[in-house]
């Protein structure tokens, strides 16, 4: 956000709170002082006689007006004619899915009508078994409570022509079709409710042996981590075209990324994500572009739970609220910020450094924001509000130097608000990360009635400002200053991942 210098009073129709800063008393202080004697706060600041103000940006998220998702009436009702075994089929069914034709055909048919198609139970078959599907604009697939679309095991149906072979280590990736591709504006991916909380379930099968081989998608992304090389695994669902839906539908065990997202207008709501934290490069919604809203979900994930992208086109007004995070890596903007991520807003979240299973997240991270001089660019304005973390050993990332990766594009992480945060249960070597790049590029950084069980940080080339916390950073080019304020440390309690 661009700011010049206006009336106090009109600040707050600019989005925008102002903050009295002084001087704290000590680094190591555990509660900030108040006075008004000037202080300098980075380059953002400005002095009036023996006062310094500063204008907090604070995020507005989703510039759209959103509420609960409608489910649209019928194009087309397709009735399940398989029952799982164990979560698995016939040989003969796993080589050759029998459900990819008819889904497609169903779904190219009401395209364009904004209608459902409907995946329904026929007696006591619930399941569907398909290969690779295309939701295309103005359509929506729709999964009743208590049916499961299977994804096929078999990798020959994802291949993509010229690319490595699909279900494989290789030096180069991008050999797999997703599993459902989303082209197209005003298309969704739903289920149904019933009144016990049971939703309609996509299940990419990611721990279950692949068609023909032993080894699972998980294995293969396993195996490439550790030999230094790339995995060939389908994304769940990757999606680009405005005004994309999805709501009440359970999402488990992708062999890869759950829902990647590049458009404007995109809707998430009382969606469950479900892959164990040990499941590796299984990343929750990674979200890019503008106007975004995630709401009452759970995600659990082998990976960021939360991965705002601004990689190939920026990320700006996207809101992350009222939601729940189990054993993943964060919730987090980047690594790719080279675009440009700003007004980002994440509201009343919860984090558990644990999957439901009692996996600790491998990379056990909280609120995150990272990237490094090969991929980064300017990220401002965001604010955490209201944010509870149990179990969570990093509760604190800002970290530019994400990787030993370098360039020119050095990351600026700007306007950062954190606003309500508390931490419990911590692990032994819990500690905050508050870095800037350089003294030309450092951290702007503002925590207010923050709370933590354990207080420990490592700081460089940082400015920040401190109300109500008992975080003390220090370290190379950290100027710690307190700011005036109000409210209070959030109340926490932390809900178990509800039934699918």
């Amino acid at each position: 956000m661009r700011r010049s210098l206006i009336p106090a009073t009109g600040l707050a129709a600019a989005g925008l709170v102002v903050l009295t800063l002084t001087p704290a008393t000590a680094a190591t202080s555990a509660a900030p002082s108040r006075g008004t004697s000037a202080a300098a706060f980075g380059a953002d600041a400005a002095a009036v006689g023996d006062v310094a103000t500063r204008a907090v940006a604070v995020a507005s998220g989703d510039s759209r007006t959103v509420s609960e998702p409608v489910r649209p009436a019928t194009c087309v009702a397709l009735p399940a004619g398989l029952t799982a075994s164990s979560r698995k089929f016939t040989g003969s069914q796993e080589a050759s899915p029998p459900d990819t034709d008819r889904v497609q055909a169903a779904l190219t048919q009401c395209a364009g009508t904004g209608k459902a198609v409907e995946l329904t139970a026929s007696g006591t078959n619930t399941a569907f078994l398909t290969g690779p599907l295309t939701i295309g604009g103005g359509v929506t697939l729709l999964i009743d409570s208590g049916v499961t679309l299977y994804g096929s095991l078999n990798p020959a149906g994802y291949q993509v022509s010229g690319k490595p072979t699909c279900g494989t280590v290789a030096d180069d990736s991008g050999g797999c079709k997703p599993l459902i591709t989303v082209s197209g504006a005003h298309a969704g991916l739903m289920g149904v409710r019933d009144s016990s909380g049971h939703q309609g379930t996509v299940d990419a099968r990611g721990d279950l042996p692949l068609y023909g081989q032993s080894a699972s998608w998980w294995d293969i992304a396993l195996q490439a981590k550790n030999s230094g090389k790339k995995q060939n695994n389908p994304r769940m669902v990757q999606a680009s075209g405005d005004d994309f839906t999805v709501y009440d539908v359970n999402l488990i065990n992708s062999p890869n990324f759950h829902i990647a997202y590049k458009g404007n207008g995109f809707t998430v709501w009382g969606v469950r994500i479900k892959t164990p934290a040990t499941a590796k490069n299984t990343d929750g919604i990674d979200p890019s572009g503008s106007n975004v809203t995630i709401n009452d979900s759970y995600i659990e994930a082998g990976d960021d739970g939360i991965a705002i992208k601004a990689g190939s086109s920026s990320a700006t007004n996207m809101t992350i609220e009222n939601s729940h995070f189990y054993g993943t890596h964060g919730i987090s903007i980047g690594s790719e910020t080279n675009a440009g991520a700003s007004n980002i807003l994440f509201r009343n979240n919860t984090v558990s450094g644990k999957d439901s299973a009692g996996n600790v997240s491998t990379s056990n991270n909280g609120i995150r924001i990272k990237s490094d001089s090969s991929r980064g660019g300017k990220v401002s304005r965001v604010t955490y509000q209201n944010t509870c973390l149990t179990g969570v050993k990093e509760p604190l990332v800002f970290d530019p130097y994400y990787s030993s990766s370098t360039g020119s594009l050095i990351p600026s992480f700007t306007d950062v608000l954190v606003d309500g945060a508390r931490a419990v249960s911590s692990p032994s070597g819990t500690v905050s990360t508050l870095d800037g790049y350089s003294a030309s590029y450092p951290l702007g950084l503002t925590l207010r009635n923050v709370q933590f069980d354990v207080t420990k940080t490592t700081a460089q080339y940082a400015a920040i400002g401190v109300y109500n916390t008992d975080l003390a950073p220090s370290g190379t080019g950290v100027t710690v200053t307190s700011v005036s304020g109000g409210g209070s440390v959030p109340t926490c309690t932390f809900p178990a991942f509800p039934k699918l």
